[in-house]
């Protein structure tokens, strides 16, 4: 891992120690105003809205949300470059990871959990993953699983996808090196740190068609590349790409390949031994109708007990604000630490700030619970660079010094509102 990241880890180590921010924590040590937080982004090269780190960035700065989280897929390259300019601008850093899992039980029952069209499919985040800065050797070898799965199925979606296009008609010349040379030219990135998603080959595959087909030609191309079935989209590149997937690249489509991914104990394994916080993504009214396992919010929470799973997660722009309100206030109530961001895994260059379907704003007493589980991710982070326990401990159990979860999570969120006055302290001091 570059050495940014090291001293991003040391500048955040160095806001003092842990009983100093706790007697300033519990003083109401905090910042004057409530920043603005976004818990889960993805930076290039995973798929993004972004086309580098830097434009994230400074798109924060620019729309002052001053807490970002970066929550990649499988490689973590780019956190150094993103630690060392969001420091730059007085951005406190936020490491964490997505993982998706399968819960095998599930999957033979037909329950959809947070994926909408595949049964036993759970995505899983951590939060404060401080861990990707040098994996343990167990985490490195999920990593490494993960990554050796990925590269096999991507490759082969690929030739499928190649091949349909030639069989239409488009000789395209592209592999699965091919499209990480394109992702490379774009972000300007190591292709070491390319993991590919199927999105990239979509993108990869539409750039080929509008550079070699015209605009008139392309409805027939593309009929025949769907066995005659009438193209949805031919001019706008973004359709044209998410039709590619649904087509060709999804189950039932030509070029589909299945997926091999880790048990959710693995998944949950490799969350801890990152030094993370187990972190349920809620989709809520995100799908319709709402899945099984997350109706009625009272059954996901014991669901969420159940799995030791004390931190959830929305993506608002998926949720009308009546059902993020009921989702979300359900389950701070019962104990669970809950955060928002906007993931910014499409093109779509959103407002970093969270907002509900259509923009609609989120209320300010919701805001409010974001902010305060930022703080737990926050003050996780802090004490397990200090070497102490943080919101879990190394099996996933809820920190055991404070008599209610309710307790824990208010305590965390005071010590994480210091650490982060702290972080805004030493940058102003030194820039």
């Amino acid at each position: 891992m570059p050495d940014l990241l090291t001293e991003a880890l040391n500048t955040l180590r160095g806001l003092g120690a842990p009983a100093e921010l706790r007697s300033l924590a519990e003083k109401g040590h905090a910042p004057a105003a409530r920043p603005k937080v976004n818990i889960h982004i993805h930076l290039p090269p995973n798929f993004s809205a972004f086309d580098s780190v830097a434009q994230a960035v400074e798109l924060a700065d620019e729309q002052d949300v001053r807490v970002v989280g970066v929550t990649n897929y499988y490689d973590y390259a780019v956190y150094g470059d993103f630690a060392a300019r969001a420091r730059k601008v007085g951005i406190v850093p936020l490491f964490g990871l997505e993982v998706i899992s399968l819960l095998d039980n599930l999957v033979r029952d037909g329950t959809l959990i947070n994926d909408p069209n595949n049964p036993g499919r759970m995505y899983l985040c951590g939060k404060g993953t401080l861990g990707v800065a040098d994996p343990s050797p167990r985490a490195g070898e999920l990593l490494s699983t993960i990554r050796r799965n990925d590269t096999e199925r991507m490759a082969e979606i690929t030739r499928r996808v190649a091949a349909l296009f030639a069989e239409a008609g488009l000789e395209t010349g592209l592999d699965d090196s091919g499209v990480i040379d394109r992702i490379v030219a774009r972000h300007g990135c190591r292709r070491d740190s390319v993991t590919l998603q199927e999105r990239h080959v979509a993108m990869a595959f539409q750039e080929a068609l509008f550079e070699r087909v015209p605009t008139e030609r392309r409805r027939a191309f593309l009929s025949r590349l769907y066995g005659g079935a009438e193209p949805k989209a031919v001019e706008e590149p973004v359709k044209v790409q998410g039709e590619l997937r649904s087509r060709l690249i999804k189950s039932g489509g030509a070029a589909f390949v299945p997926e091999t991914f880790l048990a959710f104990g693995e998944a949950y394994e490799l969350v801890l031994a990152l030094g993370g916080i187990p972190c349920y993504p809620t989709l809520a009214d995100g799908a319709d109708p709402v899945c099984p396992y997350e109706d009625p919010p009272e059954e996901l929470i014991e669901r969420l007990r159940g799995r030791n799973i004390h931190m959830a997660e929305f993506i608002p722009i998926r949720n009308t604000p009546a059902v993020l309100e009921r989702y979300v206030r359900a389950m701070r109530s019962a104990g669970i630490a809950v955060v928002a961001g906007t993931e910014h895994n499409t093109l779509d260059l959103l407002p970093l700030e969270p907002a509900c379907t259509g923009g609609a704003p989120i209320g300010e007493p919701l805001k409010d619970i974001f902010w305060e589980g930022a703080c737990v991710v926050a003050a996780h982070q802090f004490l397990r660079l200090q070497g102490e326990a943080g919101f879990v401990d190394e099996a996933g159990k809820p920190n055991a010094n404070y008599a209610t979860a309710n307790e824990r999570v208010a305590a965390f969120a005071r010590l994480g509102a210091a650490v982060i006055r702290e972080y805004f302290g030493a940058w102003r001091a030194g820039s």
